[in-house]
């Protein structure tokens, strides 16, 4: 009994100095995790420091997502012996030279994705096709009125390049004001620009001369990039030939720049509509298509680069 209540005694004893090294070592933990964040704060005071002197700033991230399966004799399935795959990539990248008084703005995004569904009893269905094919490239010179507005010139270019390369393919030149109001955040303002479409054969795109307004979000926080790009086309002979696109991607490091990273795309053209329809429905006209939000998504593994 007594060795008994010996042995009781020391668990306990164990047990409390378990938890009073607990308390002991959270005690300790506490004004180190207020330097860690007193430290990320002179941290991002340098970078911001870092970020204000005249130079180039490069940067790309990307995210890749694939899913692939097969089946064999499974029966519950209507195509017993099948197999099925999804495969995409996005890239988005940028090279700013940024001076005292002018900056000079480059960037580049593709996203390009495939998918398949082989039905082995069926022949002609085995290779991937093409699901996504998005390509946009755009330069920005603005020569610098102030800290914040700059007189500028823009170039906008996208297509697809897989399929129909240049078929269409739609050029934006334009001329008039640039909004800095951070380093992060990026408005252009063009009242004059025109809006070139190429296409072959005969089609129902029009060039024409409208207004163009960017607004372009880059950023990265810690471990996490953003990059938001609203670019939008007004036309001045009427909404059919106006059109916008929306794009944001956001990749997650969690190891050695690879992460987790989505990309969401949405777009709205009325001439990509019509175009769509007529293969269906030649009598197609502006007045009688659908002109539904065209949108995209990809969620996979992120490297930043």
């Amino acid at each position: 009994m007594k060795k008994l209540s010996i042995l009781l005694l020391l668990v306990l004893i164990c047990f409390s100095a378990n938890g009073q090294s607990a308390e002991e070592l959270k005690a300790e933990q506490a004004p180190k995790k207020a330097k860690i964040a007193e430290l990320q704060g002179e941290i991002n005071a340098l970078q911001a420091k870092i970020n204000a002197i005249p130079g180039w700033r490069k940067g790309a991230f990307g995210t890749i997502g694939a899913s692939l399966s097969g089946f064999d004799n499974w029966y519950s399935r209507t195509a017993p012996n099948s197999s099925a795959g999804n495969i995409g990539v996005t890239v988005n990248g940028f090279a700013n030279l940024i001076q005292d008084k002018f900056f000079w703005r480059n960037s580049a995004a593709i996203n390009l994705g495939w998918v398949k569904l082989d039905n082995e009893a069926i022949s002609g269905d085995e290779d991937f096709e093409t699901a996504t094919d998005v390509f946009t490239i755009s330069s920005l010179y603005g020569r610098r009125l102030n800290k914040k507005w700059a007189l500028s010139a823009l170039g906008e270019y996208r297509t697809t390049i897989i399929d129909n390369f240049n078929d269409p393919g739609f050029l934006d030149l334009g001329v008039g004001m640039t909004w800095t109001p951070t380093e992060r955040l990026v408005v252009v303002i063009h009242p004059g620009n025109y809006n070139f479409i190429f296409s072959r054969g005969e089609s129902v795109f029009s060039s024409s001369l409208g207004a163009k307004i960017v607004a372009d979000y880059t950023a990265t926080y810690h471990k996490l990039n953003v990059k938001s790009n609203l670019s939008v086309f007004q036309s001045y002979i009427g909404g059919n030939f106006s059109n916008w696109t929306w794009t944001n991607s956001f990749g997650y490091t969690l190891w050695k720049g690879i992460g987790v990273g989505f990309e969401l795309g949405l777009r709205d053209n009325k001439q990509e509509a019509l175009n769509n329809a007529k293969i269906s429905n030649g009598n197609a006209t502006f007045d009688s298509v659908d002109n539904k939000i065209q949108s995209y998504w990809l969620f996979g593994i992120s490297y930043a680069f």
